[in-house]
This record gives structure tokens, C-alpha cells and sequence, in this order.
């Protein structure tokens, strides 16, 4: 007997280009999006098709230098005790230590957070969509040699029910600041 609300369908060969990164990050208060909807496709959850965020609330947009930022996304299966979550870490960096950024990452440190992200192939994924996006680990670092970078690097994590969805990219631009 099996639990799974998913049935495996197969994918054919994939030929597009892939490229590894991200461009840019979304955030905003985890208490200011008061909806996220999940359009179904063939019967299953696909992409979010709706967020719906509080009066006047809006995503704040950060925009990374190429190779700056990743998220990986790992699962947590332990079959014996019906455990099963995804844990995804967002990390990015912020060039050139200075007052704003400092103020940034303690208010990126300290907040509960919904995000979205655009990888580098343009598409869009949400994170916060089962529970608020946390910070797990944060630096700021000035580097030795002049080839060092001197950034802060901020690490939000997201524990949910699955891996991240994919945002519709025609929603994306009105809920932007």
C-alpha cells in the first residue's frame, strides 16, 4: 500500500541549457503575504499562481553580482518513523561591508521571511510557502588579501512539506517594491 499523493509519470531527455546561480532575491515579512495559491496541473500541485500580500506590503528586491548567491534544497526521509521534509539553505552575498548593509543583514538576521528567487535561467521559486524563512547563519568578513572579498554573507533556511515551487513569472513584477 502505498501513501504517496504523487504518481510517478517519467520525463523525457532534457536538451535545454542549464546554468547554475542566481540573479536575484525577493524578500519580504512572512506576516505581509497573506496567501499563496497552487495552480493544479493534471491533477497535481504545480506552480503558485497567486500571492496575495497584506495592505501596501510589497517584496524587497536584491539584485546579486553573478557566482554571488545558491540554494540547495535536501530531503529528510526517515521511513521508520514517517519523517519526511525538505530542508532548503539560501545563501548570498553582499559586496562591500558599510552601514546599510550592516542594518540589512541584522534585519534579514532577525525577521521571519518569505522569499522568492530567480535562478539564473529566469525561473521563479518561493520559499516560506509551509513555514517563515529563517536565518541560520550570517558573516561579515573583510578578507586579507586584496583578491578577498569583503562582504557579508547571509544563510536563510526554509523547512517545508517539499521542494521549492516554481513562482508563474507573470505575477512576479506587482508584487515588487
Amino acid at each position: 500500500m502505498s501513501c504517496a499523493a504523487y504518481t510517478l509519470k517519467g520525463l523525457p531527455r532534457d536538451c535545454e541549457q542549464s546554468m547554475g546561480g542566481i540573479a536575484e532575491v525577493y524578500i519580504a515579512n512572512y506576516e505581509d503575504v497573506t496567501a499563496v495559491e497552487v495552480s493544479n496541473a493534471d491533477g497535481t500541485e504545480g506552480k503558485i499562481s497567486t500571492i496575495t500580500m497584506g495592505e501596501g506590503k510589497k517584496f524587497y528586491k536584491y539584485v546579486l553580482r553573478k557566482g554571488a548567491g545558491s540554494f540547495t534544497s535536501t530531503a529528510t526521509i526517515d521511513n521508520a518513523n514517517g519523517v519526511n521534509f525538505v530542508t532548503t539553505v539560501l545563501t548570498f552575498n553582499m559586496l562591500r561591508m558599510n552601514t546599510q548593509k550592516r542594518i540589512e543583514m541584522t534585519a534579514l538576521s532577525v525577521n521571519e521571511l518569505s522569499v522568492i528567487v530567480k535562478d539564473a535561467n529566469g525561473t521563479y521559486w518561493y520559499l516560506g510557502k509551509d513555514n517563515a524563512v529563517t536565518a541560520s547563519n550570517g558573516t561579515g568578513q573583510t578578507g586579507t588579501a586584496r583578491t578577498d572579498g569583503n562582504m557579508y554573507t547571509i544563510e536563510l533556511s526554509d523547512e517545508s512539506a517539499t521542494y521549492p515551487y516554481e513562482v508563474d513569472a507573470t505575477i512576479v513584477a506587482g508584487l515588487i517594491a
